[in-house]
């Protein structure tokens, strides 16, 4: 989340008056994360998340995301919930940007990840999974392998200032990448998050006071993708300490939890270390991009693309998926 969209008191007052949600109480920004505006409203109908749509989601595109997290949530996953106005559609605009409005979720994101946190996280992502199962939409991951080499030639021009040397360490990365990529319908494909990061998972207090996943949010990278791409996701997301070594235990606990609910196959397991060698250069690449080109003043938190090149060396190293947990 982010913003790099200011909206008015008054722009604002003037939108909520086509919904049946109250009068507006209170609103702020939100910081986190670098895709879209993102405001906290408090309205007399209780707490919602506006949603600005920035310019690199394609508008053509949002039906997709809130079609989808309606699809979850009547199949019971807790997700947020798009919100209609009184002409019934969720989708508008608001200060020239797409935009919509969504139920908020209790609970709060780990700001420092526990094993506990890892097997409510992998039963969560595979109940996430078997609910878009009947899903009738399809999102090609522009993201994924075809999108690698058209980021990373945008990322040209700078990348080398922020390490010497780097552009050509992922010109070689992405190139063995590709070459051990599966084929088209080597694995289960469905619909994925692909981006469930840490502060996009929430968290209550459950029984005995162990963490139970309350919410999972932000779906705009959500897309028809590889099952296990999702898994390999969350292994650089929640497995790596702040020294940058990687916890077995917590890897274990997660794909553990996750196949108990969906059973991987061999084929899947075997592909984890590249599929997390993948998902690493994925969020190098948009991470370096964003580092390079975010425009000055913008309210947005700006992340170490070079914290995922040390994860991309660490699963090249990986002899097999038993060394990750799998």
């Amino acid at each position: 989340m982010a913003v790099y969209t200011e909206v008015s008191d008054e722009a604002l007052r003037a939108f909520l008056a086509e919904y049946e949600l109250g009068e507006l109480r209170a609103y702020r920004g939100i910081a986190e994360g670098v895709e879209n505006s993102n405001y906290a409203l408090q309205t007399g109908a209780g707490d919602f998340i506006l949603t600005l749509y920035e310019k690199r989601v394609d508008p053509a595109e949002l039906p997709y995301f809130l079609g989808l997290m309606q699809h979850l949530a009547a199949r019971g996953l807790a997700c947020p919930q798009p919100v209609a106005a009184r002409d019934g559609q969720a989708l508008r605009r608001l200060a020239g940007r797409p935009a919509a409005i969504c139920t908020f979720l209790p609970g709060v994101w780990p700001r420092r990840v526990r094993p506990e946190h890892c097997a409510p996280l992998g039963e969560a992502l595979a109940r996430l999974h078997a609910a878009g199962a009947d899903f009738p939409g399809r999102r090609p991951n522009a993201l994924g392998p075809a999108g690698w080499a058209p980021l990373l030639d945008r990322c040209r021009a700078q990348g080398d200032a922020v390490q010497p040397g780097l552009i050509a360490q992922l010109d070689a990365a992405l190139a063995g990448l590709l070459a051990a990529w599966p084929a088209a319908g080597a694995l289960p494909e469905g619909q994925i998050h692909a981006d469930l990061f840490p502060d996009n998972v929430f968290f209550l207090e459950g029984p005995g006071g162990q963490p139970q996943v309350s919410g999972l949010i932000d779906f705009y990278f959500a897309c028809t993708d590889l099952l296990a791409y999702d898994l390999a996701v969350c292994l650089n997301a929640w497995c790596f300490e702040p020294d940058g070594a990687y916890n077995v235990t917590k890897a274990r606990a997660l794909i553990g939890a996750y196949h108990r609910q969906r059973p991987l196959s061999a084929a899947e397991r075997a592909a984890l270390p590249v599929l997390c060698r993948g998902a690493a250069l994925r969020f190098l690449l948009t991470r370096l991009y964003d580092w390079t080109t975010t425009p000055p003043g913008a309210l947005v938190t700006r992340k170490d693309p070079l914290e995922y090149l040390r994860k991309l060396r660490f699963f090249s190293t990986a002899s097999g998926p038993e060394a990750l947990g799998g």
